[in-house]
């Protein structure tokens, strides 16, 4: 299980670096690039961690398809965008193939 909370802390600071990453105005804003810098720095000592038990490809599917869901929920409600039916979809597709690996696949950690 602690795999499993590293990575969610991997995810919350890749999110968070992401969303910050429109606030820095292509790096010229000191405290969001800032946010950016060391939020990916941090998401990647978590994930690191994680693959020491998890396979790669899993953990990255996991780390890849939660962030797209989770930024784009930020980006709704930070920024106003609002994704359309197509990205919406795809977005269900995406946490669909999460939950299939989870509960599915023998090559993940319980």
């Amino acid at each position: 299980m602690p795999a499993y909370i590293y990575l969610a802390f991997a995810i919350v600071f890749e999110v968070v670096a992401t969303s910050a990453m429109k606030a820095c105005d292509g790096f010229t804003k000191l405290i969001p690039t800032m946010i950016v810098v060391v939020g990916y720095v941090v998401s990647f000592y978590f994930f690191s961690i994680v693959l020491r038990t998890m396979p790669v490809g899993v953990a990255y599917a996991i780390w890849g398809g939660l962030g797209v869901v989770l930024v784009t929920l930020v980006g709704v409600f930070l920024y106003g965008q609002t994704p359309d039916l197509p990205a919406i979809l795809g977005m269900g597709l995406i946490m669909s193939g999460v939950c299939v690996i989870n509960y599915f696949s023998k090559t993940i950690v319980h």
